[in-house]
């Protein structure tokens, strides 16, 4: 049996459905929301590649080392709003990595992002038993750091000219962890931000 499969994470606000290439156009629509492939260090497609990065993606998917996701937002009638994954799949071990992630420009520091990770961690750790849910970032994505620290997980280390840019630049990879016993204050503390941001509190 395969220990990670398609499945449609959701609450009353957001979707995390299996990635499709019928999610193509829109998915391109929302990428050119912000330009968001001009963000040196992080890789997002650009419009042109999308059909390129769904097929990567997917192809990961087959070899089962990652499950993507086309992000929804509910309350904009289901309209695709960005990719998320898990990734670096290690089933005999029950580890993932949450990455691969960009949304639009218009939801960004929004509370769809908080969602989609109180999805993703809950079924890590509910329904998949995860000994630890990972998360990685370049050290110069100071918003995606800040953002990952926010949600509760702990800074591992630094992995030092861990790869090589596109630009041929070398990548430190700032990684996080959350584990199982840690899971229940997380929740808490992220089922909090969101009841803060729906008064119109700072989270």
């Amino acid at each position: 049996m395969t220990w990670l499969k398609p499945v449609t994470l959701e609450d009353d606000s957001v979707a995390l459905v299996p990635l499709s290439h019928d999610h193509h156009d829109p998915l391109v629509e929302a990428v050119q929301d912000g330009e968001l492939w001009n963000l040196w260090y992080t890789l997002i497609p650009k419009p042109e590649g999308m059909t390129a990065e769904i097929d990567r993606r997917l192809g990961l998917q087959d070899k089962g080392s990652m499950l993507p996701f086309t992000v929804l937002d509910k309350t904009q009638n289901g309209k695709p709003v960005g990719m998320t994954t898990y990734m670096n799949v290690d089933a005999a071990n029950r580890r993932v990595e949450i990455g691969s992630t960009w949304y639009r420009k218009s939801v960004q520091r929004s509370p769809l992002n908080t969602r989609c990770k109180i999805l993703l961690l809950s079924y890590a750790f509910e329904t998949l038993d995860c000994i630890a849910v990972e998360f990685r970032t370049h050290f110069f994505n100071h918003q995606s750091r800040e953002a990952i620290a926010r949600l509760g997980a702990k800074q591992d280390g630094i992995l030092r000219n861990h790869q090589l840019g596109a630009n041929g630049s070398m990548r430190d990879t700032v990684v996080f962890s959350i584990l199982p016993n840690e899971w229940p204050a997380v929740k808490t503390h992220l089922q909090h931000r969101l009841d803060r941001l729906a008064k119109g509190q700072t989270a």
